[in-house]
């Protein structure tokens, strides 16, 4: 796959490419799925994807495998080990939010049936399929991101702003925004 055309964002490491090639833009609707990668990008926010992907095993080993259940239960003790935790991001904001979010998806799931009904209704239950022939084209936030970025900060939920929240949609495949010249474009 190492010929084919890609994203230009997905040009550097073999992670970075596996990564665009097997995940990125594919629609998902697994709670479970969808939680760990609400996680991962607020982890991001004002740093690189890159860094995060390198992280990915490390958050999963720290948070027991992003079970909703037991970080929704994490205790102070628990965020001292994974503030001293080299494998994610030590940022304290970052790591109670993550077990603030955990609460509210709990909620969430309650109130919805599952996250997934809950967080697809902004693309009206369809990924929204673009056609940029470039990166420069790609927004940074749209109204459905907007939106969700606002329900979701109304409802408590933290590091959601709208980029995130575009990011997020992206990452889950609610929006198609491979550049029309990469193979995964019609996937």
């Amino acid at each position: 796959m190492n010929d084919k055309s890609r994203c230009s964002w997905a040009q550097g490491n073999q992670l970075e490419k596996d990564y665009h090639d097997t995940e990125w833009g594919v629609p998902v609707h697994d709670d479970k799925v969808l939680f760990e990668f609400l996680i991962l990008e607020g982890a991001q926010a004002g740093l690189s994807w890159s860094t995060i992907l390198n992280k990915r095993e490390g958050y999963r080993e720290a948070l027991d495998d992003f079970d909703v259940l037991k970080i929704s239960k994490y205790d102070e003790f628990k965020v001292q080990e994974l503030l001293n935790n080299p494998g994610i991001v030590r940022n304290k904001l970052k790591v109670n939010s993550t077990i603030t979010n955990a609460r509210l998806f709990i909620e969430l799931k309650k109130e919805f049936g599952s996250f997934d009904a809950y967080i697809w209704q902004f693309v009206g239950g369809q990924p929204i399929i673009n056609a940029w022939e470039s990166a420069s084209q790609v927004p940074v936030s749209t109204a459905e991101s907007d939106a969700m970025s606002k329900d979701l900060k109304k409802r408590g939920f933290k590091f959601i702003g709208t980029t995130i929240c575009y990011a997020y949609m992206q990452a889950m495949g609610m929006v198609n925004d491979h550049s029309t010249d990469c193979f995964c474009y019609s996937k």
